[in-house]
């Protein structure tokens, strides 16, 4: 493959070259190292929103409802949709085809569904890297949408500039989701399905919640939206804008941002470590077998390692 072809064409905003190098990302080759560094440079210049909320919410709808009203204001929409991955083929399990129909032939839009397979510390740096792609290809705005509730839903959705946590009355999810700790990472809450019975329970749970918790600069406002009917999006916008205003203003999205980049090297370089050690450790059956002899505990076993893995380094 022709890396240097490939970034030129992302950087050219060539829908092709996009996919191929989300493709790289989820692959996790060799070449993934080359293609981030030629890119990097052309980052950080797209606001970017993470989406989550339990399986059947409605994300897919509210997500094609964002862009609706994006691409009326203007702006060029890529979505990222992180996906179950196929333990079959190792692709995802959720296709583009079957998401955001309308916006398919928008050539200001690109909408992608993406699976981790490969790539090195999974979902939590690989959605990362897909949407550096995508800023790298001027793109206005990134939408993030993960497929439900868990921890790498809540990484994902901390790695975006606002993160827009998304709930649906009858479902019984908002408890779920503060064990989740995925509270504590929202910017926006959105009850979707408003107009289905329980929807003011959902949000007065939901201000239950948060004033049980530590006072923060930010109050996360709490709205309500039915997508199927088109309501509450233009007040859903405007939440997002005002808390893009408010990390500006404050310095906090630089910070952020900042602070977003140092986790992802940390994760990346324990993930290196890992590796490294896994095969020394599996090199050295001497070691090994002292350890399951008891006659070197775990922490030296480490130890030992992380000597051994510095100086290969």
């Amino acid at each position: 493959m022709d890396v240097g072809a490939v970034i030129a064409g992302v950087l050219a905003g060539d829908r092709r070259a996009i996919a191929r190098a989300i493709s790289m990302v989820e692959d996790g080759g060799p070449d993934l190292e080359v293609l981030s560094a030629g890119i990097y440079a052309s980052t950080g210049r797209a606001s970017t929103i993470g989406l989550t909320g339990a399986p059947g919410v409605g994300k897919s709808t509210l997500a094609t409802e964002l862009v609706r009203a994006e691409r009326d204001a203007g702006r060029t929409v890529a979505v990222l949709a992180i996906d179950p991955t196929s333990p079959y083929t190792g692709g995802a399990l959720l296709g583009d085809r079957v998401r955001m129909q309308e916006h398919a032939t928008d050539p200001g839009v690109f909408i992608r569904s993406m699976a981790t397979r490969g790539h090195l510390g999974g979902m939590a740096l690989a959605a990362p890297e897909a949407v550096r792609v995508l800023d790298a290809a001027a793109y206005d705005e990134v939408v993030v949408e993960t497929v439900g509730v868990g921890q790498a839903e809540v990484e994902v959705a901390a790695a975006t500039d606002t993160a827009v946590v998304v709930l649906a009355p009858g479902m019984g999810d908002a408890v779920q989701m503060a064990k989740a700790g995925i509270l504590e990472i929202a910017d926006v809450f959105v009850v979707n399905k408003a107009d289905r019975d329980g929807a003011g329970e959902v949000v007065r749970e939901l201000r239950q919640m948060l004033h049980l918790g530590a006072a923060r600069p930010w109050e996360p406002p709490i709205l309500q939206t039915s997508a199927i009917g088109h309501e509450g999006i233009a007040e859903l916008r405007s939440a997002i804008l005002d808390h893009r205003t408010f990390l500006k203003d404050s310095g906090t999205l630089r910070s952020k941002r900042r602070a977003r980049l140092l986790r992802e090297v940390e994760s990346l370089a324990a993930a290196r470590f890992r590796v490294r050690a896994a095969l020394a450790l599996t090199a050295d059956g001497a070691l090994a077998d002292d350890v399951a002899s008891r006659r070197v505990d775990p922490y030296r076993a480490a130890a030992i390692l992380a000597g051994e893995t510095a100086a290969a380094g």
